[in-house]
């Protein structure tokens, strides 16, 4: 099996909606769905949503001095908003679970492999 990374990319076009309880109660409640299948198929590793941007910092330490900078390493309209780690046997399979979790929380997935050390 191999490890990858569902990343969930946020823009500054993509501002919260307005929903109502019951909406949110709804989108919850299938993200909650999709967790369970997926860890049921044995697939979730880890799944977590990220505070925005504006809560990050930088840490770059060089010649031995250590430079911390408020912000996202870079300015970009899209910023990873949360992500996933799963197994599955390939791309195809990975890709499948993108499918469902953009469907899920309606944004896009980057599906990325991890490297893999031991081949």
């Amino acid at each position: 099996m191999t490890r990858y990374l569902l990343s969930v990319h946020t823009g500054s076009d993509d501002a919260p909606q307005q929903m109502t309880e019951e909406e949110m109660r709804a989108g919850f409640e299938q993200v909650a769905r999709l967790e369970d299948e997926m860890k049921a198929a044995g697939a979730l590793v880890l799944s977590a949503r990220l505070q925005g941007p504006d809560k990050a910092s930088v840490v770059r330490a060089r010649k031995g001095k250590v430079v911390t900078t408020d912000g996202p390493f870079v300015e970009a309209k899209e910023s990873l908003g949360g992500f996933y780690i799963i197994e599955a046997p390939d791309d195809e399979a990975a890709r499948g679970w993108a499918s469902k979790t953009s469907a899920a929380i309606n944004m896009p997935i980057e599906v990325r492999p991890f490297f893999d050390w031991h081949a």
